[in-house]
């Protein structure tokens, strides 16, 4: 892992494997950072945080990775079950609560993208103005049609 800032002190064995597995995979890659996160949907900045244990990634981030690594299946699934047990024990910052509404102590990403959306899942906010201005125009040729025909015949 040549390159790799050492992890900080203290960090609970889960976290440690979890990250220098994700360390591996990421250089399995053999994307920089930048690139990685152009095929991912995640920031440079945000893989740096992860991969130096500053902050736990998203679970659709580490879905990510293990696709663009060419994992799946099996060795897919074991990331993720990493992924649980690190979650659990990784530490927090003092200015944070200790624990979620559910009792999760980190949640997943809410931004997901559109392409990772599971079948079904609505939108994650209803079409607003953008429609009310189809169907005003929609409207308007509509009447202008109508008006044009009577005005012709």
């Amino acid at each position: 892992m040549g390159g790799w800032q050492p992890l900080p002190d203290g960090l609970p064995p889960e976290v440690r494997h979890f990250v220098e597995q994700l360390r591996l995979l990421k250089d399995r890659t053999g994307l920089s950072l930048a690139a990685l996160g152009a095929r991912t949907a995640y920031s440079k900045s945000s893989w740096q945080r992860y991969l130096n244990a500053v902050q736990p990634p998203p679970r659709h981030a580490v879905a990510a990775l293990c696709r663009v690594a060419g994992l799946d299946g099996p060795d897919a699934e074991r990331f993720g079950v990493r992924w649980e047990l690190a979650v659990e024990v990784w530490p927090r910052p003092a200015a944070e609560p200790a624990q979620g509404a559910g009792g999760e102590v980190y949640e997943d990403d809410p931004t997901v993208p559109w392409w990772e959306r599971p079948e079904g899942e609505p939108p994650s906010r209803p079409p607003g103005r953008l429609l009310l201005y189809a169907v005003l125009l929609l409207l308007v040729l509509l009447l202008t049609a109508v008006v044009g025909a009577v005005v012709a015949g």
